[in-house]
């Protein structure tokens, strides 16, 4: 079985020159191909996978992460054109009242506004030692950003930000360069997919998932700030759908250096079943009875017309 993971999926956006997004013409090219190569795995399959055993489902899985209008607008209604479900993990601290994007889709935007030079220049200049963090330094380095064909300002100014600078002074540099670069109220209602629109996926058959209150890196976070973030997040989307119909989790960034052992351990006294991680292989019947809150997923441009476009729309190749 393979699942497979989508961020951005949308026409072609105006004034971001930059921005990686998958075109919407390009996903319905890639659902072609996915149902006539592999198929779709039946929600009710997948579900008594993991509840009564026996053979696993072959077939493709999609997962959407973030909570983006994209979702909503774009994705949906192509879903239920084919009658195909999906998991969407929502990241929940949005929802807080305060019209701030949160800090990783600032990343994003900076960087499809004005591109990774301009904007790793403007970021050096906010750095100063005390506001790095330097554990896993080496790891992150190695590890991230591997399967994305960024340039290499770009993966520098991810990097920085999302992993060398310490949780807690993220958010003011991010607030210094969206108010330099950015309009953030304004962006905030075109970007998040609202509350009831939440309800609505569940409504449409989808499993709507925990992708944590403020979309971190977990293994930077200690465990009551990680308990905070798990149950807080399954609390707020519980009430929203009216009770979720199963307990699931995206992990925020999704490689192993990323989340922890007290991460999982988290998961399993809130009653999560399952949790998915990146892995780039197939989902065997091993990870479902060994490691459920493990399960490995695909980036969609990983296959065939699913390479990000960046600003004005070019057709995606393999």
């Amino acid at each position: 079985m393979k699942i497979l993971y989508y961020h951005y999926v949308r026409p072609a956006p105006d004034g971001l020159p930059h921005f990686r997004y998958l075109h919407l013409d390009d996903f319905k090219v890639q659902l072609d191909m996915l149902d006539k190569d592999y198929g779709f795995v039946k929600k009710r399959d997948f579900l008594e996978a993991f509840e009564q055993g026996g053979s696993l489902p072959e077939g493709v899985v999609l997962t959407f992460d973030d909570g983006f209008k994209d979702h909503v607008h774009y994705v949906l209604p192509e879903l239920k054109r084919r009658g195909i479900w999906g998991f969407f993990f929502i990241s929940t601290g949005l929802y807080a009242g305060e019209k701030k994007l949160l800090n990783v889709h600032r990343v994003h935007n900076l960087l499809g506004r004005h591109g990774g030079v301009v904007m790793l220049d403007a970021l050096r200049r906010q750095l100063t030692p005390e506001v790095m963090a330097h554990e896993h330094v080496e790891e992150f380095q190695r590890e991230t950003y591997t399967h994305q064909d960024n340039d290499q300002a770009t993966n520098d100014f991810k990097r920085i930000i999302n992993y060398f600078i310490a949780p807690g002074n993220q958010g003011e540099i991010l607030d210094r360069l969206m108010m330099d670069f950015g309009d953030e109220v304004q962006l905030f209602d075109a970007f998040y997919m609202s509350a009831d629109e939440i309800h609505a996926l569940q409504d449409e058959g989808m499993i709507v998932g925990n992708h944590s209150v403020t979309h971190p890196v977990f293994s930077n976070l200690s465990v009551d700030d990680q308990r905070v973030e798990i149950q807080d997040s399954f609390a707020f989307l519980d009430k929203a759908v009216g009770g979720l119909e199963v307990k699931a989790f995206g992990y925020p960034f999704g490689h192993k250096h990323t989340y922890t052992e007290e991460t999982m351990s988290l998961l399993r006294e809130t009653g999560c079943r399952m949790a998915f991680t990146t892995g780039n292989r197939d989902v065997v019947r091993r990870d479902i009875e060994e490691a459920p809150l493990e399960l490995p997923r695909y980036d969609c441009n990983l296959f065939p017309h699913g390479r990000a476009s960046y600003g004005p729309y070019r057709p995606g190749e393999f």
